[in-house]
C-alpha cells in the first residue's frame, strides 16, 4: 500500500511574475499596480503594459500569499493568466506528484523528474485562476486539494 506524505522544507519566495488578462489600457495596468501595492508583504511592483506582466518583489522574510495576490488582481476587475514565482531553494528533494510543504504552502510538482532543488528556481503555478482557462483545462488535476498548488519548474 502506497502512502502519500508531505515533506516540510523551507524556501524563500523572492518575486512573482504575474501575467494578467483583460487589460486594455494603461489605466487598467495602474489599477492592478495600485491593488498589489496594498498587500503588506509587497515591496515593489513593476508593470510592463506591452506584455501585461507585473514583476512583484517582496519584503525580506515575509509570508507571501499567492491567493491574496490573485484576489487583488480579480478585485481590480481582471484575471491572472500566468503566475511564476521565483523561489530560493536549499537542497529541497522533489519527487514527481508527491506533495512538498514549502513554508506555509504545499506544492505538488508535476511533469518533472525527481530531483534536488538548489538556488533560485522559477515555479509555475498551474491551478485554476493562476493560468489561462485553456491551460488549466489542459492540465486539470482531478481531486485537487484547495490548499495544494500544482506546479512545475
Amino acid at each position: 500500500m502506497a502512502m502519500a506524505f508531505s515533506v516540510a522544507t523551507n524556501a524563500q519566495v523572492t518575486k512573482v511574475s504575474l501575467q494578467a488578462s483583460g487589460l486594455t489600457c494603461s489605466m487598467c495596468s495602474n489599477a492592478i499596480n495600485k491593488a498589489l501595492k496594498t498587500l503588506d508583504f509587497v515591496l515593489e511592483v513593476d508593470a510592463d503594459i506591452k506584455t501585461y506582466t507585473f514583476e512583484i518583489l517582496f519584503k525580506t522574510n515575509s509570508n507571501v500569499d499567492f491567493d491574496m495576490i490573485k484576489k487583488k488582481v480579480e478585485n481590480a476587475g481582471f484575471t491572472v493568466s500566468g503566475f511564476v514565482a521565483t523561489m530560493l531553494f536549499n537542497n529541497v528533494q522533489v519527487i514527481n506528484s508527491q506533495p512538498v510543504t514549502i513554508g506555509d504552502k504545499t506544492f505538488l510538482f508535476v511533469n518533472m523528474k525527481d530531483q534536488s532543488l538548489n538556488g533560485a528556481k522559477e515555479v509555475k503555478v498551474l491551478d485554476k485562476g493562476f493560468v489561462s482557462p485553456k491551460e488549466y483545462k489542459r492540465n486539470a488535476f482531478p481531486g485537487s486539494s484547495p490548499h495544494t498548488y500544482h506546479a512545475t519548474i
